[in-house]
């Protein structure tokens, strides 16, 4: 790597707590945009900031590399300016590759062509410079290319992440969470929660939230434990690689029993939790139990809950709904008083109406292209329901 230009790409609404983390990463002249951050690199090339951030980085989905931007009018000038970077330069012609290309008000009436343009491009600059080209993988390619399209200029990236970060690399099998666990380190971080501080997931599913406040406790870096796309780039250096990976191996705590909490109704999703627990490599770190949300008793005097409450068709329907939601309400004001408790859904505007306590913050996020809401709600011992109106005197008579 020559430049030290980078992209990470966030679920949208993360971009803020996602710039404090790069910045820790050592990350420099971050700039949030929608649904992601620009940042520079160190200045022996951004290596080091681009490795810590893949290794570091909880709410990151990707970082990007930055090769080469360039103008356009029409899918020719994007096919022109793909050809004049110097890809043989950044990776070799044996390396399977991808192109994947977004766009943002821009006028080209097909994706797919540019994508397929983009493509050709990087292959007749290889057979021009190296007598080759690449070959073509798009379930498991070696390099991917990114391209994004704006009104009038083309960006061009490399994936240095591989596979997205929020496949920490221990969860076995195919099948994806509700919540995909950076959007669920991003919630994390927008409740403020430290490690010591009691932490309650009463709906917890697979388990994501608490594996995350887990790993966020026990100072583990998300990324130690897998592979990365840099790795398959020209100028990877291994030993400055394996000493950050090493040193952040070095840094995690002893696994020891936390105050962090998980339970579900159903026992289906708490085994589960449990497998997912012991994938990555938690076990007896987290309390787990088999519990109905709504008679759950808090397991401290305080902290912070997180909850996904069912919806929609995960519950079963909107009378469900109704009969729920208050009866939440009625449950965290009961029993919760001195909690912080934050709340994650796509029904916000019916949730907020029938449980009944007033948030007192609302923050807009995307879980993939669904918006969503993370309600907060701070429990106070009498205060915080919303007091129903007097019946009228005709009501009361009738």
């Amino acid at each position: 790597m020559t430049a030290h230009s980078f992209f990470a790409t966030c679920p949208r609404g993360l971009e803020e707590p996602l710039a404090r983390e790069l910045e820790r990463c050592g990350a420099d002249g971050t700039r949030q945009v929608g649904g992601g951050v620009h940042f520079d690199g160190d200045p022996a090339g951004g290596l080091a900031a681009c490795y810590r951030a893949n290794l570091h980085s909880r709410i990151a989905s990707r970082i990007l590399w930055r090769v080469a931007a360039a103008p356009y009018a029409t899918e020719h000038d994007i096919y022109a300016a793909a050809l004049r970077v110097a890809w043989p330069e950044h990776f070799h012609v044996a390396r399977t590759i991808r192109v994947d290309v977004a766009a943002i008000r821009s006028p080209v009436k097909s994706l797919e062509f540019v994508t397929l343009r983009v493509k050709d491009a990087v292959c007749d600059r290889f057979r021009a410079d190296a007598g080759g080209r690449p070959d073509v993988d798009t379930r498991a390619p070696e390099v991917r290319i990114h391209a994004f399209l704006e009104a009038g200029s083309v960006t061009f990236y490399l994936d240095t992440s591989g596979e997205a970060l929020w496949k920490r690399g221990w969860r076995s099998g195919t099948g994806e969470a509700p919540i995909r666990e950076n959007l669920a380190a991003g919630i994390i971080a927008l409740t403020g929660w430290q490690p010591g501080e009691p932490f309650l997931d009463p709906m917890c599913g697979s388990g994501t939230f608490v594996i995350e406040a887990a790993g966020i406790a026990l100072e583990r870096a998300p990324g130690s434990r897998r592979g990365f796309g840099f790795e398959k780039l020209a100028g990877f250096d291994a030993a400055l690689w394996h000493r950050l990976r090493d040193e952040a191996r070095a840094k995690e705590r002893p696994r020891a029993p936390l105050p962090i909490h998980g339970s579900d109704l159903s026992g289906a999703e708490l085994a589960q939790a449990r497998g997912a627990i012991e994938s990555a490599g938690l076990t007896g770190v987290v309390q787990l139990k088999q519990a109905n949300a709504l008679e759950l008793s808090p397991p401290a005097p305080a902290g912070v809950l997180i909850a996904n409450p069912p919806y929609g068709v995960r519950l079963g329907g909107d009378r469900e709904l109704e009969a729920f939601y208050p009866r939440l309400g009625d449950a965290l004001k009961a029993r919760f008083a001195g909690w912080r408790c934050y709340l994650f859904t796509a029904d916000a505007a019916r949730l907020a109406k029938r449980l009944g306590l007033r948030a007192s913050r609302r923050i807009p996020l995307y879980n993939g292209p669904l918006e969503c809401r993370l309600l907060e709600y701070r429990i106070v011992a009498g205060s915080m329901r919303r007091k129903r109106p007097a019946p009228t005197q005709q009501g009361a008579a009738g």
